[in-house]
């Protein structure tokens, strides 16, 4: 049962006890990410993140790490295109000392300018990690090439141009824009106490009430290639296909779909490309959801001289999924496959807080995992062929670093 409180300023607080554990998973959630960014101001979002770690009015940057430390507690935070979460997994004894040190963080952050220099250095050997890790970089390349200058086209990170112009007021600016009522989601999950949830109450009830009208502008979708040369020991690939929004009638079709075609050990890409043929290690596919837009992406790492053979094999297999559409025994146990995977997920206070907050913040509506299940099993067999031939017959937008600078002749 998840207990829903909206605070008059617009924060909402979202609360399922669990008391069968011993443990709470705590998560801020804010309504922004990438996309809410201006191309001058790219990274920022990921930025913020990390300087809320560096210290407040009563607390250091070690004194916030220490204070988890000690009570054998963890906190993170990570940024996504449309959101950002600050979350902290503590024994139940510790709840209270836990909020209060995540809202110290939410509220009292300083941005001294000298943890401001240090951290931007962070961020830029961040970016030169991802620019040196080839399976990662290809995504980004991948959403430039189908969102081309629309902000979910940029990457999360940013660029070490952007980085540099960061400052305290710039900072605490964007705060004001989007850390505000409405625009944000306290979500916890486990033993939780009234105390706990009174505490969130009074803390939550200091955030500024939402002034800001930020419109979402929805992206096209473009099917542009983008290669990049560079001396590594694979090429890596990605194909990118339409796909659907977060809150879509279909998304299980899609979830099914995506599932079968690279999602698991028995999908169609894994079975064919990398156990029969040998073509590669890694090889797979993902859905992301966006709140009006989504897309399916395919990748696979080869050496150079099978990326002509790597590419034949994964059209051939995505054309034939297209046109033929997957089985009746496929489907039943896609259908398992998932139903498994939710309900053991949900078996994590992490995962239950996660997936209240993202519901939350982006549907603002929440189902029982009874109301999921029976969604899942409704998914026909039409539905997700149909879905497979609308997406897969779409021209791919294309993501390739290899040592060429140039495209397979298949892809061309």
């Amino acid at each position: 049962m998840i207990n829903r409180i909206e605070l008059d300023n617009g924060v909402r607080i979202l609360a399922e006890q669990i008391p069968t554990v011993r443990s709470i998973s705590i998560g801020i959630w804010i309504g922004t990410g990438s996309r809410f960014e201006q191309k001058q101001e790219n990274g920022i979002s990921h930025f913020l993140e990390h300087m809320f770690f560096k210290g407040t009015t009563s607390r250091s940057a070690a004194e916030i790490a220490e204070s988890f430390d000690r009570i054998g507690g963890q906190v993170n935070a990570f940024t996504s295109k449309e959101y950002t979460c600050y979350y902290a997994k503590v024994l139940d004894e510790h709840a209270g000392y836990a909020v209060d040190i995540l809202a110290d963080m939410f509220f009292h952050s300083v941005f001294d300018e000298e943890e401001l220099k240090k951290e931007k250095n962070v961020v830029f050997e961040e970016i030169k990690m991802v620019d040196d890790t080839p399976d990662d970089i290809v995504h980004d390349l991948l959403s430039e090439a189908s969102y081309g200058k629309h902000p979910l086209g940029l990457p999360i990170l940013g660029t070490v141009e952007t980085l540099q112009t960061f400052t305290s007021e710039t900072l605490r600016d964007y705060i004001d824009r989007f850390y505000t009522g409405s625009n944000v989601v306290v979500s916890i999950a486990g033993n939780v106490t009234a105390d706990v949830i009174e505490q969130l109450k009074s803390v939550f009830s200091k955030v500024k009430p939402s002034t800001n009208t930020f419109k979402l502008e929805a992206p096209a979708f473009f099917s542009e290639t983008i290669v990049r040369k560079k001396e590594t020991e694979q090429a890596h690939l990605c194909l990118g296909y339409p796909g659907l929004a977060v809150g879509s009638t279909d998304i299980y079709a899609l979830v099914l779909l995506n599932n079968l075609l690279g999602g698991s050990m028995s999908s169609r890409l894994f079975q064919e490309i990398r156990e029969k043929r040998g073509l590669c290690y890694s090889v797979f596919s993902y859905h992301s959801s966006y709140q009006d837009s989504g897309m399916l992406t395919v990748y696979a790492g080869t050496a150079h001289q099978q990326l002509e053979d790597l590419t034949s094999a994964l059209l051939e297999t995505t054309g034939q999924l297209a046109e033929e559409g997957i089985t009746e025994k496929e489907l039943q146990n896609g259908k398992e496959q998932l139903k498994g995977s939710l309900m053991l997920s949900l078996e994590s206070t992490n995962s239950r807080m996660s997936r209240n907050g993202k519901n939350e913040l982006l549907l603002r509506k929440h189902r029982t995992l009874d109301d999921m299940l029976a969604e899942i099993n409704g998914v026909t067999l039409s539905q997700v062929n149909s879905l497979a031939g609308q997406i897969l017959k779409e021209k791919p937008s294309i993501s390739l670093i290899n040592s060429t600078g140039k495209l397979p002749v298949n892809l061309q």
